[in-house]
């Protein structure tokens, strides 16, 4: 099947009886539109949530308590989006659309997939709605038609030009800030670019001296284990020329130019010494330390974490006897490059990415002996093909942008489904690596229903490497491997196991991980705050991330964070969220 005009008609089709039921405010007449076992996942539009329905019955629900406030019409296809298209899902042929429709609180995308039979066409019934908010009424985003135009910059000759203003308005000399991020990395910054391009006043505080200093003070060959088609930021996509796996130090300079070409107000340097929410005036008053020990007080409505996938502070296990070691000890966070332990002795404690890039990193550089121990079962893929086929929808052609909702669209169910096939089919491809690393007693893991290394990152934030010739090197022997359950305890000299066996050691690198985001919230907000948010990551009961890119139980406090991806997607929403509170139109108490 190939005719574009035949897809459209389908999807026409079913928008019109969208726009039918939601103009006769009949959630029945909408829920007969899905199949019997399909699924309408909202992101904001309806609900001012994430939340996931199944089954005509509950979605019949979830429209009836929310059509009346939302109010929504005029479904249509997306002009500036992908056409309709034919493809295979789940191995069903059906029709993929987007389309744009209208609330009562702004303009909203949607995604649908119908299934459909060329051979013997009906009328369509979704098996997948989304529908999403992606801008308020009367608020469009500065961009394209809606730029400013610098006019004024042209016909005045007196006065502060365009560089002037900037650094009044960085400045905050006259002003608080409507939101306050904490963090500079890409979470931090793509959604100060989405706040700023809604009109929002944002001041991102970072505390290292210079944007991207969070990539380059890692260690020496890190590199992105994705492709740099999945990973570009929204409006500066990264040039063509860029390699497929993209070294930090190159993403580094990109975070810092993305910071100066979208104007975002950044103070480096800075850290957050601590602050108080106020019931009463609904805001916060924070306290500031600038790069020069001065203090700033800052109040502002919003305060968003933006610290990434945890709160950045090492994890430090307590080893028995490590105190008596006189080696060095370091966390993996503080390793540059094993040129500085050529001829030493080393052990790594723990068998995730950094664990296994920090061994391999160690033994390239000409380390006498290199043994990595392995702390619990780890998720293990080659880089190319396993590890890339879970992004391989961005490969599709479609833009990033469109793939992203795609993404979004995926209810867990069918999701857990999908990496369930996912997982079966790189072990397949793995075997040969994998009998290898089993042969010398590596322990493997691809969770208890079998959904792999993606499902562990969304689950537990770690627990997998994707093999960049670590695995080679330990099922070689060219890595040692020892595992933690058998550790008697640290001497002066190194390791000692329970079976009296000994392992020397001249460095300790610790690759244990940081602690989780809702300690992060602990160590700047205290425990009241932290309790109150409550477990970060990870999903909750409908499916979605926990207190991440939503309203969380504390009152003007959000959780920004996850890879690029992530932040591409997710960011949209929580700035929409975050302009709506402002604006007053988020509700008090969530619809559904």
């Amino acid at each position: 099947m190939s005719d574009p005009d035949e897809f459209a008609t389908v999807a026409t089709t079913w928008l019109d009886a969208l726009n039918a039921g939601w103009a006769s405010q009949d959630p029945t007449e909408i829920s007969a539109l899905f199949e019997s076992d399909g699924y309408w996942k909202d992101i904001v539009a309806f609900t001012w949530a994430y939340r996931t329905f199944s089954g005509t019955d509950e979605i019949e629900r979830a429209f009836k308590l929310t059509l009346g406030e939302t109010r929504p019409r005029n479904a249509r296809l997306a002009p500036d989006r992908t056409a309709p298209r034919f493809v295979k899902r789940s191995g069903r042929p059906m029709i993929e659309a987007y389309f744009d429709f209208d609330t009562e609180a702004g303009r909203g995308t949607g995604f649908v997939r119908l299934p459909f039979t060329p051979d013997a066409p009906a009328t369509p019934r979704a098996w997948i709605l989304l529908t999403t908010l992606q801008e308020l009424a009367g608020a469009p985003l500065r961009i394209g038609a809606h730029r400013p135009t610098g006019v004024e910059f042209s016909e005045s000759f007196s006065g502060d030009n365009w560089l002037d203003q900037r650094v009044a308005r960085r400045s905050y000399e006259d002003r608080d800030p409507e939101v306050l991020i904490v963090g500079g990395g890409q979470s931090g910054l793509i959604l100060a670019a989405r706040l700023g391009l809604m009109g929002v006043d944002v001041l991102v505080v970072e505390r290292h001296a210079r944007i991207g200093d969070n990539w380059r003070e890692r260690y020496h060959s890190l590199t992105l284990h994705n492709e740099v088609w999945a990973n570009s930021l929204p409006y500066m996509p990264f040039p063509p020329n860029w390699p497929t796996f993209v070294p930090k130090d190159k993403l580094a300079g990109w975070l810092e130019a993305y910071a100066e070409f979208m104007e975002l107000n950044v103070w480096t340097g800075t850290t957050f010494a601590g602050g108080d929410y106020d019931e009463d005036s609904r805001s916060w008053t924070v306290t500031l330390t600038r790069a020069d020990g001065t203090e700033r007080t800052v109040r502002c409505p919003h305060l968003v974490l933006a610290t990434g996938g945890s709160s950045g502070v090492p994890n430090m296990p307590r080893l028995p006897g490590l105190d008596d070691f006189r080696g060095e000890v370091l966390h993996s966070s503080a390793f540059g490059s094993g040129t500085s332990y050529t001829g030493r002795k080393a052990v790594v404690f723990g068998t995730g990415n950094s664990g296994h890039d920090v061994a391999q990193d160690l033994h390239a550089n000409g380390a006498a002996e290199v043994t990595i121990i392995q702390r619990s079962p780890t998720c293990v893929v080659s880089l190319v093909p396993s590890g890339t086929m879970v992004y391989a929808l961005y490969s599709e052609g479609p833009s990033n942008d469109d793939i992203d909702l795609i993404t979004a669209a995926i209810p867990y169910p069918v999701l857990r489904d999908t990496y369930q096939w996912l997982t079966e089919r790189t072990c397949a491809l793995d075997a040969e690596l994998l009998g290898r690393l089993d042969a010398v007693g590596f322990e493997t893991d691809y969770e208890p229903d079998r959904t792999g290394f993606h499902m562990k990152y969304l689950r537990k934030g770690g627990g997998y490497y994707i093999n960049v010739g670590c695995s080679d090197l330990i099922a070689e022997g060219e890595i040692a491997l020892r595992h933690a359950r058998d550790l008697d305890r640290f001497d002066a000299a190194g390791l000692r196991f329970a079976d009296g066996s000994t392992v020397e050691a001249d460095v300790v690198v610790l690759a244990t991980g940081y602690d989780n985001l809702q300690e992060g919230v602990r160590r700047l907000l205290g425990d009241e705050v932290a309790e109150r948010v409550g477990p970060i990551w990870g999903f909750d009961d409908h499916g979605a991330m926990r207190n991440m890119w939503m309203r969380t139980p504390q009152p003007g406090f959000w959780v920004m964070g996850g890879s690029l991806i992530d932040a591409r997607l997710h960011s949209t929403f929580l700035a929409v969220q975050i302009k709506a509170e402002l604006d007053g139109l988020f509700p008090d108490e969530l619809p559904v």
